[in-house]
Protein backbone atom coordinates (compact mmCIF):
# COMPACT_ATOMS: atom_id res chain seq x y z
CA UNK A 1 0.00 0.00 0.00
CA UNK A 2 1.28 4.07 -0.30
CA UNK A 3 1.16 6.16 2.29
CA UNK A 4 -0.16 9.41 2.30
CA UNK A 5 -0.27 12.66 3.73
CA UNK A 6 -2.20 15.18 3.53
CA UNK A 7 -1.40 18.78 4.29
CA UNK A 8 -2.63 22.66 3.91
CA UNK A 9 -5.57 22.77 5.80
CA UNK A 10 -6.73 25.62 7.89
CA UNK A 11 -9.71 28.27 9.13
CA UNK A 12 -10.45 30.55 6.68
CA UNK A 13 -13.46 32.86 5.88
CA UNK A 14 -15.99 32.27 3.12
CA UNK A 15 -15.06 33.03 -0.15
CA UNK A 16 -10.95 32.27 0.59
CA UNK A 17 -9.14 29.88 -0.68
CA UNK A 18 -6.90 26.83 0.53
CA UNK A 19 -4.86 24.53 -1.39
CA UNK A 20 -4.27 20.93 0.01
CA UNK A 21 -1.44 18.64 -1.00
CA UNK A 22 -1.22 14.77 -0.36
CA UNK A 23 1.99 13.65 -0.43
CA UNK A 24 2.86 9.17 -1.15
CA UNK A 25 5.63 7.29 -0.55
CA UNK A 26 6.34 3.79 0.23
CA UNK A 27 4.43 1.87 -2.68
CA UNK A 28 7.17 -0.22 -5.34
CA UNK A 29 4.77 0.87 -8.09
CA UNK A 30 4.87 4.53 -9.83
CA UNK A 31 2.67 7.19 -8.20
CA UNK A 32 1.57 7.33 -11.97
CA UNK A 33 -0.04 3.90 -11.47
CA UNK A 34 -3.04 5.56 -8.96
CA UNK A 35 -5.83 7.47 -9.77
CA UNK A 36 -5.78 9.53 -6.41
CA UNK A 37 -8.85 11.15 -5.20
CA UNK A 38 -9.99 13.76 -2.61
CA UNK A 39 -12.98 12.88 -0.21
CA UNK A 40 -14.49 14.46 2.61
CA UNK A 41 -16.57 14.34 6.17
CA UNK A 42 -18.18 16.88 7.99
CA UNK A 43 -19.56 16.27 11.43
CA UNK A 44 -22.35 13.83 11.89
CA UNK A 45 -22.20 12.77 8.12
CA UNK A 46 -20.97 10.49 6.21
CA UNK A 47 -17.42 10.18 4.03
CA UNK A 48 -18.14 12.30 0.53
CA UNK A 49 -16.63 12.19 -2.78
CA UNK A 50 -14.88 15.72 -3.68
CA UNK A 51 -12.82 15.12 -6.49
CA UNK A 52 -10.77 12.04 -8.19
CA UNK A 53 -7.94 12.50 -11.35
CA UNK A 54 -6.41 9.41 -13.08
CA UNK A 55 -2.61 8.51 -13.26
CA UNK A 56 -2.10 10.98 -16.14
CA UNK A 57 -4.20 13.48 -15.48
CA UNK A 58 -6.11 13.50 -18.15
CA UNK A 59 -9.27 12.01 -16.60
CA UNK A 60 -11.20 14.28 -13.58
CA UNK A 61 -14.41 14.00 -12.12
CA UNK A 62 -15.98 16.26 -9.56
CA UNK A 63 -18.71 16.04 -6.96
CA UNK A 64 -21.10 18.51 -8.08
CA UNK A 65 -21.16 20.78 -4.87
CA UNK A 66 -17.71 21.60 -5.80
CA UNK A 67 -17.77 22.15 -10.06
CA UNK A 68 -16.41 25.48 -10.94
CA UNK A 69 -15.05 26.13 -7.33
CA UNK A 70 -12.61 23.11 -6.65
CA UNK A 71 -9.39 22.13 -9.37
CA UNK A 72 -8.03 18.56 -8.66
CA UNK A 73 -4.37 18.12 -9.88
CA UNK A 74 -1.03 16.45 -9.27
CA UNK A 75 2.53 16.07 -9.83
CA UNK A 76 3.76 12.70 -10.76
CA UNK A 77 7.53 13.69 -10.50
CA UNK A 78 6.65 15.15 -6.80
CA UNK A 79 4.16 12.04 -5.97
CA UNK A 80 2.09 14.47 -5.01
CA UNK A 81 -1.90 15.58 -6.06
CA UNK A 82 -3.84 18.91 -4.61
CA UNK A 83 -6.69 20.12 -4.54
CA UNK A 84 -7.55 23.97 -5.16
CA UNK A 85 -10.51 24.83 -3.34
CA UNK A 86 -11.76 28.16 -4.08
CA UNK A 87 -14.78 30.51 -2.95
CA UNK A 88 -15.38 27.88 -0.33
CA UNK A 89 -18.88 28.19 1.81
CA UNK A 90 -19.41 27.52 4.84
CA UNK A 91 -20.64 23.96 3.86
CA UNK A 92 -17.29 22.99 2.60
CA UNK A 93 -15.87 22.61 6.58
CA UNK A 94 -14.78 18.53 7.15
CA UNK A 95 -12.19 16.83 7.27
CA UNK A 96 -10.64 15.98 4.12
CA UNK A 97 -8.57 13.01 3.18
CA UNK A 98 -6.57 11.89 0.33
CA UNK A 99 -7.41 8.27 -1.11
CA UNK A 100 -5.04 6.02 -3.71
CA UNK A 101 -6.97 3.96 -6.16
CA UNK A 102 -4.46 1.46 -7.93
CA UNK A 103 -6.70 1.42 -11.14
CA UNK A 104 -6.89 3.39 -14.83
CA UNK A 105 -10.08 4.69 -14.32
CA UNK A 106 -10.49 6.62 -11.53
CA UNK A 107 -13.60 6.16 -9.21
CA UNK A 108 -15.75 7.85 -7.71
CA UNK A 109 -16.72 5.18 -4.45
CA UNK A 110 -14.70 4.72 -1.29
CA UNK A 111 -14.67 1.44 -1.29
CA UNK A 112 -12.55 1.16 -4.63
CA UNK A 113 -9.77 3.31 -2.64
CA UNK A 114 -7.09 0.93 -1.16
CA UNK A 115 -4.86 3.64 0.33
CA UNK A 116 -6.07 6.97 2.82
CA UNK A 117 -3.93 9.07 4.20
CA UNK A 118 -5.10 10.80 8.04
CA UNK A 119 -7.07 13.65 6.86
CA UNK A 120 -6.57 17.50 7.15
CA UNK A 121 -9.39 19.77 8.80
CA UNK A 122 -10.84 22.41 6.47
CA UNK A 123 -12.96 25.04 8.42
CA UNK A 124 -14.64 27.74 6.59
CA UNK A 125 -16.69 30.40 8.63
CA UNK A 126 -19.23 32.72 7.58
Amino acid sequence: QVQLVESGGGLVQAGASLRLSCAASGSGRTFSAYAMGWFRQAPGKEREFVATINGSGGIIRYAESVKGRFTISRDNAKSTVYLQMNTLKPEDTAVYYCAAQFANWPSSRIADFGSWGQGTQVTVSS
